[in-house]
Order: structure tokens, then sequence, then C-alpha cells
């Protein structure tokens, strides 16, 4: 069932940033634009090539108001040793630019229906949360395959558009400054007439 056009839900869970064990709430980032980034597991393969992917850009990503939340089922702790452990030793190299929250029951992963049952853990969910708390975007991997940060970015800045100009809308392949289209036949029309 897919979380797209619904209220995302909301979730109080302990988390790990800033050299810190913290408490954090979906609801506390409510005017915001966020991105939850679920994940299987620390210490793995794919996973801190797509965290510290994300790291990078996080700072872009704020600079339009929109906060990355990291998530998987590992504790707050095991967080911790990953974000603090060498690149070498398959760790995040000591500091992240966003939280990783502990989803040590699973509650979240099952809310966000990312939870894959046999192996417990959570697939590759990345979900895009808008200011009024509506999940406007969603991509799921399965295991093997990493996402894209700068697609996420390209996406953030799309649904930003489409939020500001009501009437626009925005193709295939569209990127900050291109040009969109009316959302009607009309513009449709007009948008295709001009671009093939």
């Amino acid at each position: 069932m897919s979380l797209v056009g619904k209220q995302a839900p909301d979730f109080t869970v302990q988390g790990f940033y800033n050299g810190e064990i913290k408490e954090f709430n979906l609801s506390d980032y409510q005017g915001k634009w966020v991105y939850l980034l679920f994940y299987p597991l620390d210490f793995t393969f794919v996973c801190p090539t797509e965290v510290l992917a994300f790291s990078k850009m996080a700072e872009e990503f704020r600079s339009r108001g929109c906060e990355i939340l990291g998530v998987s089922i590992d504790s707050q702790f095991v967080h911790k040793a990953w974000v603090e452990a060498e690149l070498e030793d398959g760790g995040l190299g000591g500091s992240l630019n966003f939280p990783l929250l502990a989803d040590v029951n699973k509650q979240l992963s099952s809310d966000y229906d990312v939870l894959l049952e046999g192996a417990g853990v959570a697939l590759r969910g990345l979900f895009l949360i808008n200011p009024e708390g509506v999940v406007v975007q969603n991509t799921t991997n399965f295991l093997p395959v990493g996402r894209s940060a700068k697609e996420a970015l390209r996406l953030l800045k799309a649904f930003q558009f489409v939020a500001e100009h009501g009437d626009q809308v925005c193709p295939a392949e569209w990127d900050e400054g291109e040009d969109t289209m009316t959302g009607s036949s009309e513009g449709m029309r007009e948008y295709l007439s001009t671009h093939n």
C-alpha cells in the first residue's frame, strides 16, 4: 500500500547525531521538507555508500529547507559505533551530516511498509515528506542496489517548484531552471510541440 498522498506516520525513536544519543520525532520537523532514508543495516556493503552520498549533499538539502533522517533497525548504540568507526573498518569515518534513527522494534519500517519480513530489515525506502506532513514521493529498492542522492535532490527541487507554482507541473527529467508546463491538455500540447 503506497503512502504517497497520505499523511506520513509519526514516530518517536532514539537516534544518534552530532555525538549525542537523543529522541527524534517526525512532528518536530513540521513545516520542513523531510527525506526519510531507510536502509537495511549498519556495517554492511551498499548502505555506507548511500549514507555517505546523502551526507555529502546534506547541506544542499538543508539549504532548501529539507532535513534527512536515516533509519535502520540497528540500535542508537550501533549507529554511534558505525559513525565513529573509520572508513577502512566499514564505518562512516567519524562524522555524519544527518541523524541515524533506531528502529529496533521495526515499527517504523512496518508503518512505512518497507520491512522485509523474512530478513527482518528495511528495504531501501526513500520518502519525501512535505511541510504539511504528506508523503509526496517514494522510491523503494531491493537490497543490492543503492539510491542516488542527486536524483533525490532533483525530485525535491521539482516538488518544491510545484508547491510554489500551483498551476505548473514538471515533465520527465526536469531540473531547476528548465521549462515546466501548465497542468492542462493545452499546456501539454504546447510543451511537446516545442520540446521534441
